[in-house]
């Protein structure tokens, strides 16, 4: 057995922090467990308020913890303050400084750190070339585009030679076509640098397509941190599930032998479910089909409406209403008799929220109760 001595040290780690701000009774963050490995990027995703910037604050210096403790590399850094961490944050707004060239602001914090503004500027060079921003080395701030200026901020933030690079939003007031370029950007020099990485997002698409591991916050706490494919696809709770877009949720019990049992009888599920006992079949949308066969549930269409190119069909079945994403094309009519196919595969159950493993649900809303079946 290996010791847990032995462990991968986490490039970023938040231990049991709260925040709670003067006046008020409820924290910000409420014991908050973050791990973040080493070199690896990390997407903090939650509702408006849950705490994502906070989170930056506290791991930045910016704030310090009411309890709790900050550790970089596996040093204590908590009471160390924000210069001296070796942490560099990107904000939503690039912040740049307007009477300095776009090479003398990225030049900044190495000239901070003492550093001849010769080699300075070189190294400020170097990182402009990697965001693809040399050219405009001699412009100044008003001169540059949205897009421009969030480069040359995140080209300073790797001039600092950072052991944690943490990023608070930065793409989000740019427009979609130039959000996916950062995006990209972002991927390609995280991993050619191997830095810690922190992006605080509210956009789903945005974390999963860049994250090794995402993290999902409610009211200072984290629901569930997981790779993003299994975020989606094994969701701990309803709270979760449905905050990634999976609304479906048939109430019904596990039985011992495995199964799921409810209105719709005993459905069989992937060996991958653990649980045993009361909770809620999940499935995503876009995994539910409409066809034919002794593996199908008889559903009645409730609503149906455009979603980009393809349709958002509610229908109801014995056990509940199940969401189905529709190809372009298909559109059944209201009060339609069809049945669907829930795969196996694609199938998952979160505890109810009454039994011991039920975790808490986003803003207090959680699902119906188990059904009697």
């Amino acid at each position: 057995m290996t010791s847990s001595s032995s462990a991968p040290v986490p490039g970023l780690s938040l231990k049991r922090i709260t925040v709670t701000y003067p006046g008020h009774r409820e924290p910000v963050l409420d014991g908050l467990d973050l791990d973040v490995a080493d070199g690896r990027l990390l997407a903090l995703l939650g509702p408006s308020g849950c705490g994502k910037t906070t989170t930056v604050q506290v791991a930045s210096g910016l704030l310090t913890p009411s309890r709790g403790a900050v550790h970089l590399g596996g040093t204590d850094v908590t009471r160390i303050p924000p210069e001296h961490r070796g942490v560099a944050v990107v904000f939503q707004q690039p912040m740049l400084l307007p009477h300095r060239t776009v090479l003398d602001n990225v030049a900044f914090p190495a000239r901070m750190r003492g550093r001849s503004r010769r080699d300075a500027r070189t190294a400020a060079l170097a990182q402009l070339e990697r965001v693809g921003l040399d050219a405009l080395a001699a412009r100044y701030p008003r001169q540059l585009s949205g897009g421009q200026a969030q480069r040359v901020a995140l080209a300073r933030a790797l001039a600092a030679e950072p052991a944690v690079l943490l990023l608070d939003e930065p793409f989000s007031a740019l427009d979609p076509s130039l959000r996916h370029t950062m995006r990209d950007l972002l991927t390609t020099v995280q991993r050619e640098l191997a830095v810690t990485t922190v992006l605080v997002t509210h956009d789903q698409t945005e974390a999963a397509a860049v994250a090794d591991s995402v993290a999902l916050l409610d009211q200072g706490r984290l629901l569930q941190q997981a790779q993003p494919a299994d975020l989606y696809a094994r969701p701990a709770s309803l709270a979760v599930a449905r905050f990634l877009g999976c609304p479906t949720a048939l109430p019904g019990h596990v039985t011992p032998q495995g199964r799921f049992a409810c209105l719709l009888g005993e459905l069989d599920l992937p060996d991958t479910v653990a649980h045993r006992g009361p909770g809620h079949l999940v499935i995503r949308p876009e995994a539910v089909q409409v066809g034919t066969g002794p593996d199908t549930v008889a559903a009645v269409v409730h609503s149906a409406r455009p979603e980009g190119a393809f349709t958002a069909l509610v229908a109801d079945t014995a056990a509940g209403p199940v969401h189905v994403l529709l190809p372009p094309g298909t559109s059944p009519a209201l009060s339609e008799h069809l049945r669907l196919r829930l795969p196996v595969a694609h199938r998952w159950v979160v505890p109810d929220r009454h039994s011991p493993a039920g975790p808490p649900s986003i803003n207090g809303v959680a699902g119906p109760g188990p059904a009697a079946c």
